[in-house]
């Protein structure tokens, strides 16, 4: 049997980081059995679902790099075939038109709640010997009066429902578009999935969507329902919590990578191991060892990760998706050192991609403002003389390399009898407009002679016109 999985979202909104754990999870899945992922667009809900929403979601899913065989499919552009099922299961006796008004349905449901019973469809229409075409109606499913459903779920076991529980659910409105659980019992059977890996908010529709298979004389899929993700409060995640969609995390400047690695511990894990390439996810991930109980989102370990991978991925690699954000923040990287050099001097220091664009702006534009407190205590009288030697000496410099560059601050230090620090501090500030950057010499050679001479200019200017003797 060839495994397939697929991710179904809504377009009703972002990619949120709970849809991106299942799709993550139904990724691996096949994969890791060298099956068949598609995805799958549920825009049956006219009202609700917008072009914007799709974008947001196939933008998420390139971003993450979860790539799908087959798709992205609409449920919109398959009216007909679900009409056709539709058609098929009246005729058989087991789906019936409903013609109860919204008021009828309302007192049904107000007796029941007086008389403390669940309230449900009471089936008074299933057993109409006429039919009428100026009435409205909507079509009704036929749930089995009797028996029980079995659920097979890889993550929670066989979960059983009583026939008895379930009502006669709505597969088609009256203006004739279908429902979701019949669109999704047809998509799935159509499209042959094997496994349906969701979150379990979804278990409840699951019985419903059996009975409707076993109508169609269909073995249905194998389930894994995913447990729910939560704050760090033990509340359902929302967008009080923070971030929630994972295009947000793009723009907090994390990377893809760090993301997807943290979502695979959200409910999963291979003993007390933390990272995982994308390969080993595809070696060790089994739905077997997935979860029970809900998991809490935590920021601060997602974060540790990010750092992690931006530290240890490749220059290059980091350097394509830091671009994105220096072009946010209206840089252009062509003036100035390469990208990549800039990452490989950051990549120690940074826990996020925002954090690195802000602190490497220096290399492409000239500061002009310095952070108060670093020009208070670094850009004084005293430090005026240090930056017109070093300015000197730099400009006298045969060759522009960091070895050379640190020579001349030694040099510097020792003849104006102060410490290093005395001599590298100012000219940071001059460079950075602040007190923290990579290795000054490093940092030196890389803007580049011409770059680092007008920073030193331009602070001397600031001191004699703000520093008073």
């Amino acid at each position: 049997m060839t495994i397939r999985t697929r991710f179904a979202p809504s377009p009703t909104g972002y990619l949120h980081v709970g849809g991106a754990r299942t799709a993550l999870f139904s990724w691996l899945y096949a994969r890791k059995h060298g099956g068949q992922f598609i995805l799958r667009i549920e825009d049956t809900d006219l009202e609700r679902s917008t072009e914007e929403s799709v974008n947001a979601i196939l933008e998420g899913m390139t971003w993450l790099g979860l790539e799908y065989d087959e798709g992205p499919f609409y449920q919109t552009q398959r009216f007909e075939r679900y009409k056709e099922v539709i058609a098929l299961l009246i005729e058989q006796g087991n789906a019936y038109r409903c013609y109860c008004t919204k008021e009828q349905l309302e007192e049904m449901r107000e007796q029941q709640r007086a008389n403390k019973e669940k309230p449900r469809y009471d089936g008074r229409c299933r057993h109409l010997k006429t039919s009428s075409d100026t009435k409205q109606y909507v079509i009704r499913f036929k749930n089995p009066l009797e028996g029980t459903v079995i659920v097979k779920d890889i993550v929670r076991g066989n979960v059983e429902f009583q026939n008895s529980e379930l009502d006669d659910l709505v597969i088609a409105r009256p203006d004739g578009t279908p429902t979701y659980n019949l669109t999704v019992v047809v998509d799935d059977l159509d499209m042959g999935m094997t496994h349906v890996i969701r979150g379990d908010d979804h278990l409840n529709n699951s019985p419903r969507q059996i009975n409707i298979f076993k109508a169609l004389a269909v073995e249905p899929p194998i389930f894994a329902h995913l447990p729910m993700i939560l704050g760090d409060d033990g509340a359902r995640l929302s967008k009080r919590h923070g971030a929630v969609s994972v295009m947000s995390y793009r723009d907090e400047g994390f990377l893809p990578e760090a993301l997807l690695n943290y979502l695979v511990r959200l409910g999963w894990s291979h003993g007390d191991q933390e990272i995982f390439s994308m390969d080993q996810m595809v070696q060790l991930f089994d739905l077997i060892n997935v979860n029970k109980s809900a998991s809490s989102f935590n920021t601060d370990k997602l974060l540790w990760l990010n750092q992690h991978y931006i530290k240890t991925s490749t220059a290059e690699h980091v350097a394509h998706h830091l671009s994105w954000h220096m072009d946010n923040k209206g840089v252009d990287t062509t003036q100035g050192p390469e990208l990549v050099k800039v990452v490989e001097l950051q990549q120690e220091r940074a826990k996020t991609l925002v954090e690195m664009a802000t602190n490497s702006l220096f290399f492409y534009q000239q500061v002009t403002e310095y952070n108060e407190k670093a020009a208070r205590k670094n850009l004084s009288i005293n430090s005026l003389s240090l930056l017109e030697d070093m300015q000197y000496r730099l400009s006298a410099l045969a060759e522009w390399s960091a070895e050379t560059i640190h020579i001349q601050i030694k040099e510097c230090s020792e003849v104006s009898e102060v410490g290093m620090g005395k001599v590298a501090q100012p000219i940071r500030v001059a460079i950075t407009g602040n007190t923290v950057s990579p290795p000054l010499d490093l940092t030196l050679e890389l803007l580049g002679r011409e770059r680092t001479l007008a920073a030193i200019t331009l602070a001397k200017a600031w001191i004699k016109d703000n520093v008073k003797d």
